[in-house]
């Protein structure tokens, strides 16, 4: 038995490894990744291995870092089974067609740039039809159902409490008559926090494979993250500025909404109007209404007194481009979520350019903005920004929650891992982190007594048994 891990090593996009056993090889998980332009559209449209070889490929959630490269495997000539919870394919439905139009979009994009060069065009990564094909290949899953998914090679999907339908992966490798428990965390939830269930231990296994995004991080407590953001709200409206909040579109946005729902429930939250302008996220949160079974009991219960924490009467949520640019001309405060989460694409740009330059105005910052993104360079506070290709002065307060962070912390991280048998467990690997934060998890483990801990560089590969 072989691992390779291919993605999401030493940074946090485009996760990707590879189980090969018994003469097959399992993909799990198939990310795109997010960076530089270049270097981007070169890692997502080229695998390193044969796509046709591909025996089935595991799916940990719906994240388009976790998902967004399948429609580029099967156009590439991948026939098997994609095995995901019954919410990860239902997400999917909705990810995947909204990011082959981004892939459509960018493509025109750069063959504008090619004209002007006299240059050959460039095909989009994927189609439409591409992802049409990819969804038809997905089959749901629940969680705790095991499931054999080639041969000699089952899984067990176990919620991890990160994004609706996010899973822990159990793998059992049986091989020459030995049997290795493998655990791939994929992204690891928080407990506590709105909406989904708490993440599920997984058992004692041999090998831990396990994210380390916030790996070098404590998290602000969750018990103060309804006040912290009201504190944000209020002195901005103070100051008469707008709220625009970069967010992902599945996951945080619903997040957002379920606090804002509680403030307004409770009469706490100012008398301003809460924009979301994403059509992702519209369908998205369809997605959530669809799937209870992943909700924790608060939100049940809000459910079950005929509540809705997606939508509240002062909420809107923006579909076409017109409102869009609509909301540039307001002049009162307001709230606007839009997506993509890190700003490297969609309608947050637009809100940035538009309005990062008036000092009333703040960009809340809620999740992880990876390197090289223009998120990352936000959070840095970087006097001028490149937008749509014009410089732009950052005038505007930055404010940083990293209390509604999706990802566990390091401590969290940690407090998973003990509940682990440590002197089963052999081995342990930290991928979808950068180098800092994992190198920082690793040594927070080792104080905790784990041992035999690696941090894989892209293409490195493991054998079991040694």
């Amino acid at each position: 038995m072989t691992l390779q891990f291919l993605g999401a090593v030493q940074t946090v996009t485009g996760s990707m490894h590879l189980l090969t056993a018994n003469g097959t090889r399992v993909l799990f998980d198939c990310g795109l990744y997010q960076g530089r332009r270049a270097e981007a559209f070169e890692r997502n449209r080229n695998f390193p291995f044969d796509a046709s070889a591909i025996t089935a490929v595991v799916l940990s959630h719906a994240h388009i870092d976790h998902a967004g490269n399948l429609p580029n495997l099967v156009r590439n000539g991948f026939k098997g089974t994609i095995f995901a919870t019954s919410a990860t394919r239902d997400l999917c439905g909705v990810m995947l067609y909204d990011s082959a139009y981004i892939q459509e979009r960018d493509a025109e994009y750069v063959n504008k740039q090619h004209a002007k060069r006299k240059e050959p065009p460039i095909q989009p990564i994927y189609t439409p039809e591409d992802v049409e094909q990819t969804m038809a290949q997905i089959v749901g899953v629940r969680y705790r159902q095991k499931i054999e998914v080639a041969e000699g090679i089952s899984i067990t999907f176990m919620d991890a409490g990160h994004i609706l339908g996010s899973a822990v992966t159990l793998i059992e490798v049986r091989e020459n008559g030995k049997t290795t428990t493998l655990g791939f965390s994929g992204d690891l939830g928080r407990k506590n926090m709105p909406i989904l269930k708490d993440p599920e231990p997984i058992g004692d296994v041999d090998i831990w494979i396990s994210e380390s995004t916030y790996g070098g991080r404590i998290h602000e407590p969750i018990s103060g993250m309804e006040q912290r953001l009201l504190e944000v709200v209020q002195r901005t409206i103070d100051r008469g500025g707008k709220v625009i909040i970069p967010a992902f579109s599945v996951g945080k946005t619903q997040e957002l909404l379920y606090v804002l729902f509680t403030l307004n429930d409770s009469g706490r939250l100012p008398a301003i109007p809460i924009f979301v302008d994403s059509p992702l996220s519209v369908n998205a949160t369809e997605v959530f209404r669809a799937h209870p079974e992943c909700f924790d009991k608060e939100t049940l219960k809000i459910i079950l007194a005929n509540e809705d924490p997606f939508g509240f009467g002062r909420l809107k949520f923006i579909k076409s481009v017109d409102e869009s640019k609509k909301l540039n001309d307001m002049k009162e405060p307001c709230i606007i979520i839009a997506s993509s989460g890190m700003c490297e694409a969609g309608r947050i740009l637009h809100h940035l350019k538009n309005n990062i330059q008036d000092p009333r105005n703040t960009v809340l910052v809620v999740g992880f903005m990876a390197e090289h993104t223009l998120g990352r360079r936000i959070v840095e506070r970087q006097s001028e920004l490149k937008i749509f290709g014009d410089m732009v002065q950052l005038k505007s307060e930055v404010a940083i929650l990293n209390a509604f962070s999706a990802h566990a912390g390091q401590d969290e991280l940690v407090s998973y891992a003990q509940t682990m048998n440590k002197t089963k467990l052999r081995k342990v690997f930290l991928v979808h982190g950068e180098a800092a934060q994992a190198q920082e998890l690793s040594r927070k483990l080792s104080e905790a007594g784990f041992g035999n801990i690696s941090i894989p560089t892209k293409g490195d590969t493991a054998e079991f048994p040694r």
